[in-house]
């Protein structure tokens, strides 16, 4: 048996996140197939995020087992051959038996990119998030040092979120302008279900004078999701590289 690990990339446009759904596609199933097309064998490939519809992926890794000999040269010209166009093998290679693509991540970053315009543009259509008041890109970065250290996210979670433990570390949260573009880049030890999209949102919600950086650091406490900024929408989500 062969363990291999694999880096892929893909549009979420099209997907209901990575993992296999019943009733919808996802990117999961779409590998998992070709893999089956490729080298005959059925096999289960480990995500390491589910990540939501119409969130896309530049760095995401995945993990699984098989024993069809093909080199990792040969799969991953051969699984470029088969996929969609909106989904790329970038790499692969033999791991360790224990390696989890999941469990064994470390820590992960994200980036959101707003085009702060109000003008349309076609082409930005389920790239980025089209916010038309002026963003201060200045008052935004600072106030998203506020996120960063180890504090109780249950504020910037979805409401519905079952986990018992929200504490997480977050180790660095920027926002940049270039043009029109906004990037807002996090990268934590972990994050909860919509927590990216939860924060974006509290920022904009500062950036519109709703809320102070002061608020935001006294949500920690509060422990409450309707004191928080919106969910911003999916298809300005990245996921941008995964640590191990």
């Amino acid at each position: 048996m062969r363990y291999l690990k694999a880096k892929i990339a893909y549009d979420g446009s099209c997907y209901h996140g990575f993992q296999r759904q019943d009733n919808a596609i996802a990117v999961q199933q779409v590998v998992e197939d070709s893999v089956k097309s490729l080298t005959g064998e059925s096999v289960t490939v480990n995500g390491c995020s589910r990540t939501d519809t119409g969130v896309h992926a530049r760095e995401f890794v995945m993990s699984f087992k098989m024993e069809n000999p093909i080199p990792c040269e040969g799969f991953v010209r051969g699984m470029n051959s088969l996929l969609p166009e909106d989904i790329a093998v970038l790499s692969c290679e033999e791991c360790d038996e224990n390696f989890h693509a999941r469990y064994s991540c470390k820590g992960k970053e994200y980036e959101y990119l707003i085009f702060n315009s109000r003008s349309k543009n076609p082409f930005l259509k389920n790239r980025a998030y089209r916010y038309s008041y002026p963003i201060d890109e200045k008052l935004l970065n600072d106030a998203a040092e506020a996120f960063v250290g180890t504090h109780d996210f249950k504020s910037f979670c979805c409401a519905d979120c079952d986990k018992e433990n929200t504490t997480r570390t977050v180790y660095a949260f920027s926002v940049e302008r270039q043009g029109d573009m906004i990037s807002m880049k996090v990268s934590a030890d972990g994050f909860l279900y919509n927590m990216v999209r939860i924060m974006v949102g509290t920022l904009l919600y500062v950036n519109e004078g709703k809320l102070t950086k002061q608020d935001m650091i006294n949500l920690f406490d509060t422990r409450d999701r309707t004191k928080a900024g919106v969910t911003v929408p999916p298809q300005g989500l990245y996921l941008n590289k995964v640590f191990y």
